[in-house]
């Protein structure tokens, strides 16, 4: 069964509210050289738009979409540089039918894409790199995802131990979604990510998915991002692209613990495999005759 996720039954970005009553997908765009996954696949602007109407039209709520790598190991890259990627991608998706999520953490570049048509700033550094983009947020009404990272992605993985990663990531979290409310962001508006694969080992990343439920009960809207992570290579022993099916069994214990939004790389498979989940969630249970006779008679 699905967790209780609070009273947060939307996200608000800007004007619009993304229902969240069932989990829905935010589809992975990134235009940057090198990404772990798909580095260089989406460089080119053209190409980057046609994965995007892909995105939307395999099922996606929300495109999120970076211009500067995360992986393990990735150096920063100047502000102009990560605009200059996302500029001509963000000007050709004013039609786009989904709203339009930037993961940075850069105040310049996230007020350069809200004025661009984006509606939402999605921050792996939950406000640490820049408390600036929770006051960007409240003045706009843009939707807001605090992610939790330990250190940078250059140094996140030096340090993975934790007493109990559960209860530190979801104190963690707590801090900036109230540093956020005291900017002035609405409740509704900040969402909250425990940020798998950032500064956690193997069994750190486990064992936030078996107690999503913990993290879920903040009551905010929670994203949460397994797709394609080296957690799950290191299960399986096979690189990323080969975790299509793994992705989607991690995104759905997810959602099944409270996740609200599941941020993939493989959209078509994730929704499909949601939909079949919930529709088989909307029937319900059924006593079978045989077990009715084995109560009788047992």
């Amino acid at each position: 069964m699905r967790a209780a996720t609070g009273s947060a039954r939307v996200w608000r970005v800007l004007d619009r509210d993304i229902p969240i009553a069932r989990p829905v997908i935010a589809g992975i765009l990134n235009v940057t050289p090198d990404s772990f996954s798909d580095g260089g696949c989406f460089a080119d602007p053209r190409t980057a738009v046609a994965r995007a109407w892909e995105i939307a039209e395999e099922g996606a709520a929300i495109l999120d979409i970076g211009a500067e790598s995360t992986r393990p190991g990735a150096d920063p890259v100047p502000a102009d540089v990560e605009w200059a990627r996302l500029e001509p991608v963000l000007a050709a998706l004013g039609d786009l039918p989904i709203p339009v999520s930037v993961d940075t953490a850069k105040l310049a570049v996230a007020e350069r894409a809200l004025d661009a048509g984006a509606a939402a700033i999605n921050d792996v550094t939950a406000l640490r790199q820049d408390p600036g983009l929770a006051a960007l947020a409240a003045r706009t009404g843009a939707g807001l995802v605090l992610m939790h990272m330990r250190g940078t992605p250059g140094t996140m993985q030096r340090n993975t131990g934790y007493r109990d990663v559960v209860a530190e990531v979801r104190a963690a979290l707590v801090a900036a979604r109230d540093a956020a409310l005291e900017a002035g962001c609405a409740p509704d508006q900040v969402a909250l990510d425990p940020g798998l694969g950032f500064g956690k080992s193997v069994e750190g990343n486990l064992e936030l998915l078996a107690r999503l439920d913990e993290i879920a009960s903040i009551g905010a809207p929670m994203w949460i991002g397994p797709s394609r992570k080296s957690f799950l290579g290191a299960l399986l022993d096979v690189g990323p692209r080969d975790l299509v099916t793994a992705s989607v069994a991690a995104g759905l214990t997810a959602a099944r613990r409270g996740a609200d939004v599941l941020r993939v790389h493989d959209v078509r498979p994730t929704h499909e495999a949601l939909t079949v989940e919930a529709s088989i969630n909307a029937r319900e249970p059924v006593e079978r005759p045989h077990a009715r006779a084995a109560g009788r008679h047992g």
